[in-house]
């Protein structure tokens, strides 16, 4: 069974970048996150001790993201993806950092990643 559990559009504001004027400042970031699961227990149970909990997950990133203050998106999505896959019942995660204002002629770019648990 493949279900998943889904984050679109965390907005955090934190330190990423190389550049020393990077450094200095903080930036938009645009989290999404597709998580697959089994949620066949938590359905039978009627149970969110059973499930992602989606909150603990957002609070989670926003606390990597600052702790971090990464230069590379790259690292940041796979510790971001890292954590996620060690902490929660989650066999597979698909996670999309956007940088919205890092290129002003495009409306965002970023990476996409995909980790499954175990690999």
């Amino acid at each position: 069974m493949s279900d998943i559990v889904f984050i679109q559009g965390l907005k955090i504001d934190t330190v990423i970048g190389v550049y020393a004027w990077e450094r200095a400042i903080k930036q938009r970031l645009i989290i999404d996150a597709q998580m697959v699961c089994d949620m066949t227990r938590a359905i039978a149970d009627d149970d969110v001790a059973h499930v992602i909990n989606y909150k603990t997950v957002c609070e989670d990133i926003e606390k990597l993201c600052h702790e971090m203050q990464a230069e590379l998106l790259e690292t940041l999505a796979d510790r971001i993806a890292h954590h996620v896959l060690t902490h929660y019942p989650c066999r597979e995660i698909t996670l999309t950092i956007h940088k919205p204002n890092a290129i002003k002629q495009a409306d965002s770019v970023g990476v996409k990643i995909i980790r499954r648990a175990g690999a």
